[in-house]
């Protein structure tokens, strides 16, 4: 009998080990598939642009933006963390999710102001932040906006001397990042940011 009840306790903890995996999995599953879905009338756009606290806290303040999260794009592994990535090796690049209102504010508002918050000729490099994963890119998951952000970036151009090394790419992967780098500025004011802080206010008037 005590062998019985022995193997019975051991059978019943694999189960519920088993089912406790299980639900952290779907419930990872899960919170991915929920930043890929959008509402009806709202649209996405991606920005790569160095250190992605800034740049979040940035976008955020433009009127018809509705929401935004960081997180990695366009990375060659799954499920990174936030420490794989500052290796360099998974690819990924720190970037930002926009769902915006297009009736509120349009597409190349958002690329207009998002260029004022980087160096577009600085490769792999935004401020103090260096390496593959603070490259500057826009990342698209609708092709109609292709023509568009090509535009934007051939009028930026005249602008500089140098080359624009501005990644201009379909979105090939998005993982929301760690908790505590959502909303980073809000929750740390005084957190370091690569933006300069009257940018914010700038973002906030452009469409007002």
């Amino acid at each position: 009998m005590k062998k019985i009840s022995l193997l019975a306790l051991v059978l019943l903890a694999v189960v519920f080990l088993a089912n406790r995996f299980a639900k952290s999995t779907g419930d990872k599953e899960e919170r991915i598939m929920e930043e890929e879905q959008l509402v009806t009338g709202q649209e996405e756009i991606y920005f790569a642009g160095g250190c992605f606290w800034g740049t979040e806290h940035f976008l955020k303040q433009v009127r018809g933006v509705k929401s935004t999260s960081v997180g990695y794009a366009n990375g060659n592994t799954q499920n990174p963390t936030y420490e794989e990535v500052c290796t360099g090796r998974t690819g990924f690049a720190e970037t930002v999710k926009v769902v915006y209102d297009p009736q509120v504010v349009e597409l190349g508002l958002l690329i207009d102001l998002f260029f004022k918050t980087i160096d577009p000729t600085s490769l792999n490099k935004q401020g103090n932040d260096v390496g593959t994963q603070y490259r500057a890119g826009i990342y698209y998951t609708n092709t109609d906006n292709v023509a568009l952000i090509q535009e934007k970036l051939a009028q930026l151009a005249p602008s500089y001397e140098a080359p624009l090394v501005v990644e201009v790419e379909p979105l090939k992967n998005y993982y929301a990042a760690e908790g505590y780098h959502q909303d980073y500025l809000d929750k740390n004011p005084g957190g370091y940011c690569h933006i300069s802080p009257a940018l914010f206010d700038v973002a906030k008037k452009a469409n007002q």
